[in-house]
């Protein structure tokens, strides 16, 4: 596998784990596991030049996150729970850029 794919996963599995652990709770394994592959495949998809500004491109590589994280059914998994503590603002210690993450559950009624 290229280097660039498997370092952008393990970056996109990072930030699932953490989000999750930030939540206190289990990450729904499948469903991370097939937004995995969701973003697998769209970099396999991508010329190796867009692959590499997509690395060095904050706004690119969340922006494909995020795709993978709705195409992938998270939103869909622990629903109420995520809405209820996002309303709540029981979750202060997630990140500024795990937005695109609670905004999926927010707009997923």
């Amino acid at each position: 596998m290229d280097p660039l794919i498997q370092s952008l996963r393990e970056d996109f599995r990072h930030h699932l784990e953490r989000f999750y652990a930030c939540l206190h709770l289990a990450p729904p394994y499948h469903s991370v596991e097939k937004a995995i592959r969701f973003l697998s495949t769209s970099l396999q998809n991508k010329p190796p030049q867009e692959r590499e500004q997509l690395s060095n491109d904050f706004r690119m590589k969340w922006d494909l996150f995020e795709q993978a994280f709705v195409q992938s059914g998270l939103p869909k998994k622990h629903h109420g729970i995520i809405r209820g503590l996002i309303r709540s603002e029981q979750c202060p210690e997630l990140p500024e850029e795990y937005a695109v993450f609670t905004q999926a559950f927010l707009a997923n009624q």
